[in-house]
């Protein structure tokens, strides 16, 4: 078989690519060794999330519908319709995805493909393939860290525990990042006992210190046991128990039992065992694939997008990677630009964000740096919602006035984000947030008084308090 493009993986950042090569009247083939939708669709975002829907569920039932004056009786969850609805909506998607793939006229080939050179592909079983471009789309599998005894099958990875027939008593969580913490929280709702063992001193660490305190605050409410700067040194197993032991920063040792072990401890690239040698196609075990800002490899006509390229571990990156890649295959010359990248946890409370921390902020312009903070304690529509746990914070430079980022803890975080995206997407001041017309009464406004707060100008707060001084003698 011949063709324009070839997508190894279809994947968020496969199948895109093909369907953008195709809109541009490329001959195109995808190869797929399973389902076309990849970690996302199957194993990844969508069936989390929907586990997080059904967690948001037993909240309101439990908490939120007697504030608002509904009477449900006991609450139970249906895990056997958990699983179906999940199981569902994972398949439904991917017959959509599979459909329009083919309706764009892709050629579609399952199977493992591997390179056998620079030109040159061949599927398991198949025909082999000649392209004059190709996309690596491969993605990335789950990273076990050298503990002893972590290979038992008591330890699961997110695709296990998402697989499991009933939900574990007890859980202990390998991992205080995003997928880890994300598991405590839908797990806390659904009735396990829950403990997160992270090597580093706070949970989701690579995001704004004030977020991760304010996930750390609300979880320890919730009774999920947090061991944090505690390293793992092995998992014991017998009669059904998996014990993991640990030792703290102050080198003390510690234990906790449980029933599952979840390894969250990150994802390494898909580079082994696709033929990228063959290509010439320089990568990094651990890092993935090398590409330029077009998303071209050190081979000029191959390119690399989403986990696989080592950038970022995101389904919404690996979109638009797809895309770009696939126009500048084509004969276009774009980068992609990534300046405002949403970045979401989908715990409870959710936290959501996009562009600097105010870490990374103050690393870069020191004292220039100015933040504004809004509760949504005092959003009425937070309140309609019966949550009050969270907030909306700007951060913005004051010589021009620029938003460098926003960062959102509360009720719908993750959507609310999408306005910093725009926003810092635009290069807009704080000026331009602050006097934005908000719907009266929405959770986005929390954007906009947030936005007042780092102008002084808030209106449903109370003025700052002035500094106190000491009177000249």
């Amino acid at each position: 078989m011949e063709c324009d493009v070839v997508v190894l993986g279809g994947g968020p950042g496969g199948y895109p690519a093909a369907i953008r090569a195709a809109q541009l009247g490329a001959r195109v083939i995808l190869v797929e060794r399973d389902r076309i939708g990849g970690t996302c669709i199957t194993v990844g975002c969508i069936p989390t999330k929907t586990w997080v829907q059904t967690a948001h569920g037993l909240k309101d039932a439990r908490h939120s519908f007697a504030q608002l004056g509904i009477q449900v009786g006991e609450v139970a969850l249906d895990f056997a319709q958990t699983q179906r609805n999940k199981d569902g909506i994972v398949g439904g998607l991917v017959n959509g995805i599979t459909g329009v793939v083919r309706a764009n006229g892709i050629t579609v080939v399952q199977g493992a493909g591997r390179f056998t050179g620079p030109n040159t592909l061949e599927v398991e079983g198949g025909e082999p393939i000649e392209f004059r471009s190709a996309i690596v789309a491969t993605g990335s599998h789950p990273l076990r860290p050298p503990v002893d005894g972590i290979d038992d099958p008591g330890c699961v990875d997110s695709t296990g525990l998402l697989e499991v027939d009933t939900v574990p008593a007890r859980v202990t969580i390998l991992g205080g990042g995003v997928i880890g913490v994300e598991f405590a929280s839908i797990l806390r709702h659904f009735g396990s006992e829950v403990t997160i063992v992270e090597m580093l001193d706070r949970l989701i660490p690579m995001e704004d210190a004030d977020a991760s305190r304010e996930l750390e605050r609300s979880f320890k409410k919730r009774g999920i046991g947090l061991q944090l700067g505690a390293r793992a040194t092995a998992i014991e197993h017998g009669d059904g128990v998996a014990t993991l032991t640990y030792q703290d920063s102050a080198g003390a040792a510690g234990s906790v039992e449980a029933d599952v072990v979840l390894v969250a401890t990150g994802r390494g690239p898909n580079v082994e065992g696709v033929g990228l040698e063959q290509a010439g196609v320089a990568f990094d075990p651990r890092a993935g694939i090398a590409v330029d800002d077009r998303l071209r490899t050190n081979v000029p006509h191959i390119y690399a997008v989403g986990d696989v390229a080592g950038r970022w571990q995101l389904a919404h990156t690996a979109f638009r990677e797809g895309e770009v890649a696939a126009e500048n295959a084509l004969g276009h010359d774009g980068p992609v630009d990534e300046s405002a990248v949403p970045r979401c946890v989908y715990t409870d409370p959710e936290v959501a964000a996009v562009g600097l921390t105010e870490e990374q902020a103050r690393a870069l312009h020191g004292d220039n740096v100015v933040v504004g903070r809004f509760p949504f304690a005092a959003s009425a529509r937070a309140q309609m919602y019966a949550e009050r746990t969270g907030w909306a914070k700007t951060i913005h430079e004051s010589r021009y006035g620029e938003l460098l980022g926003l960062v959102i803890v509360g009720p719908q975080a993750t959507e609310l984000v999408n306005a910093g995206v725009v926003g810092i997407s635009a290069e807009v001041t704080i000026e331009t947030l602050a006097d934005s017309i908000a719907a009266h009464p929405t959770l986005a406004e929390a954007v906009k008084e947030a936005a007042l707060v780092a102008l002084g100008r808030q209106i449903h707060l109370p003025p700052a308090r002035p500094r106190a001084t000491v009177a000249a003698r």
